[in-house]
């Protein structure tokens, strides 16, 4: 049995963090595709057309948002980092991690 994957000790599945695509604004060229060699993405036939979906929402590394920035139709957006650290420092509260020395 594979464990489950973690980030600094928490699940990520449990960490909300990951991009999603406004398709009034995607073009389909494909660029988050190329830049997130993590298998986020992934292309999906939609109507005949090539779309890019977020297949792996997991694969996404914690706060990251690289591929916002290489949108050239802005059309991917990340939750607020803010909220999500707040919904980490919550989570690290009611996991039992090994302590970190501050040194």
């Amino acid at each position: 049995m594979m464990s489950e994957e973690t980030w600094h000790g928490i699940p990520r599945s449990k960490i909300p963090w990951y991009p999603t695509v406004d398709y009034e604004k995607c073009i389909s060229c494909g660029k988050c595709v190329d830049y997130c060699t993590l298998g986020t993405y992934e292309f999906e036939e939609k109507d005949g057309k090539k779309r890019p979906i977020v297949k792996n929402p997991n694969n996404c590394v914690v706060l990251c948002t690289g591929c916002d920035g290489i949108c050239p139709a802005g059309a991917i957006k990340h939750p607020p980092k803010k909220e999500t650290r707040e919904i980490i420092k919550n989570l690290r509260k009611s996991h039992v991690l090994r302590p970190h020395s501050k040194n």
